[in-house]
C-alpha cells in the first residue's frame, strides 16, 4: 500500500527518532517517546518478565518497523547474558538509507550496536541471519496473516501494529487466535494498545488480559497471557 512507502523521520519528545506517515497521520511510535515507548512495553513488560526464568527466549515481533524493538532487545539481551532467536514479519521494510536516520543509535548502549542496527535492515527476507553470536534473526517480508507460524514455539511476541484506527486487520480475533496457537503455554504477547476492542478479541483468543501502566501519554497498556493448561 503506498501509503506506507511515503514516511518522513521525525523526532520524538524523548530525543528519539520515529517515522511519521503523513497519507495515514501515523507514527511508527508514540510522539510522547520511541525509545521511552518500545522499553516500557516491550522490554519491560515483555522481555524481562520472560528473561526471569529462561536464558533462551524466542521471541515473534509483528511489525518490525524501525527495527527499534529488535536492537533493544539485543542490547538487553547481551546485559542479562539471554540467547534469543527472534522473528519477524514485516510487509512495509526500510530501506537502508531510511534506516540509517532512525538508528537511534546514542540511544542503544552509546552506539556500540549501531553496526548490528543496520546489518538487521540489511538482511534478505527469510534467511536467518546472527546478528550477534547469541542473536540470530529472521525478517519475513509478509503480513502475519499469511505466514504459517509453527505451534506452540514463542516465548514472547511484541505486537507493535499501526493502531486499529489504521489496520484495523491486525486486531482481530483470527490474528490473535493464530498467535495464541504459536506461543507456549506460559507465554507472554505484549502491546501499547488498550482499546477495548482489543481487550475483546484478546479475551475470545484465550488469553489472560492484565493492563500495567502505559508509557508517556498511554493510561495502560496490555500485557496477555497464555496460561498454563493444568
Amino acid at each position: 500500500m503506498e501509503a506506507f512507502y511515503t514516511r518522513h523521520c521525525t523526532v520524538t519528545a524523548d530525543g528519539s527518532h520515529t517515522l511519521y506517515l503523513p497519507a495515514l497521520g501515523e507514527h511508527y511510535h508514540s510522539a510522547n517517546g520511541a525509545v521511552t515507548e518500545s522499553r516500557h512495553v516491550f522490554l519491560k513488560h515483555g522481555f524481562d518478565l520472560i528473561a526471569k526464568d529462561r536464558k533462551h527466549i524466542r521471541i515473534l515481533e509483528v511489525g518490525f518497523g524501525t527495527g527499534l524493538n529488535a536492537i533493544l532487545t539485543l542490547e538487553r539481551a547481551v546485559r542479562v547474558n539471554a540467547a534469543v532467536e527472534y522473528v519477524t514479519v514485516e510487509p512495509y521494510p526500510l530501506n537502508i538509507d531510511e534506516a540509517k536516520v532512525v538508528s537511534n543509535s546514542h540511544f542503544v548502549a552509546e552506539g556500540s550496536f549501531n553496526e548490528q542496527f543496520l546489518y538487521m535492515h540489511a538482511v534478505k527476507a527469510g534467511e536467518r541471519a546472527a546478528i550477534s553470536p547469541d542473536f540470530s534473526l529472521l525478517k519475513e517480508e509478509v503480513r502475519i496473516q499469511d505466514y504459517d507460524l509453527p505451534a506452540n514455539y514463542f516465548h514472547l511476541v511484541y505486537h507493535d501494529a499501526f493502531a486499529p484506527q489504521f489496520q484495523q486487520e491486525m486486531w482481530t480475533v483470527e490474528v490473535f487466535k493464530k498467535l495464541f496457537s504459536a506461543m507456549l503455554p506460559g507465554g507472554i504477547l505484549t502491546t501499547y494498545c488498550a482499546k477495548g476492542s482489543v481487550k475483546r478479541a484478546l479475551k475470545e483468543a484465550g488469553f489472560l488480559l492484565s493492563h500495567p501502566e502505559g508509557p508517556p501519554g498511554k493510561r495502560e497498556m496490555t500485557v496477555a497471557s497464555k496460561e498454563v493448561r493444568k
